[in-house]
């Protein structure tokens, strides 16, 4: 069976940037299993696996734009740490939730100094060109429950998603 819309897929896969940096694996645990359409992937994944099928190895580059976006220099920003009384163990690397014109957006705490904080609301892989190996192991069709719910079931079920 071919990738099409709402098939699942199994898959491997191993993300590196352009450097060849390895960034994330899933060879050495369980594999990935999304539906095929419903934007779980990045989209230059998700259109790359569209049309193989189980058994299909390949390599692919996802430019930025078509991974986790651009990098936007204006969604880093210092504000006075006195706005983040409340926050325990404030250090670089701790994500938060701010409210914006947009709604709620997960930032990441990227300096801290006495009086300030910094923080950046890109994606921590923004701007950044990926390479993907991948390896397909299993294709079927999703359940009607599966697409009602927008995600793969296990064998148990649902599991609470």
């Amino acid at each position: 069976m071919k990738i099409t819309n709402n098939a699942v897929v199994k898959l491997h896969y191993a993300v590196s940037d352009s450097e060849g940096t390895l960034i994330d694996s899933s060879y050495d645990h369980k594999p990935l299993e999304v539906i095929q359409g419903t934007g779980y992937l990045i989209p230059g994944l998700e259109d790359a696996i569209d049309g193989k099928q189980a058994g299909d190895t390949f390599e692919v580059a996802v430019e930025a734009k078509d991974a986790y976006g651009e990098r936007f220099d204006e969604l880093v920003q210092t504000v006075p740490k006195e706005l983040m009384q409340g926050v325990e163990d404030l250090q670089v690397g701790t994500q938060l939730r701010a409210t914006t014109d947009e709604g709620e957006q997960t930032v990441i705490v990227v300096d801290v100094t006495d009086d300030e904080i910094t923080v950046d609301g890109n994606h921590p892989l923004a701007g950044i060109d990926l390479n993907f190996d991948v390896e397909i192991l299993n294709v079927r069709q999703a359940t009607a429950e599966e697409i009602e719910h927008g995600h793969v079931h296990s064998e148990e079920g649902c599991n609470g998603h």
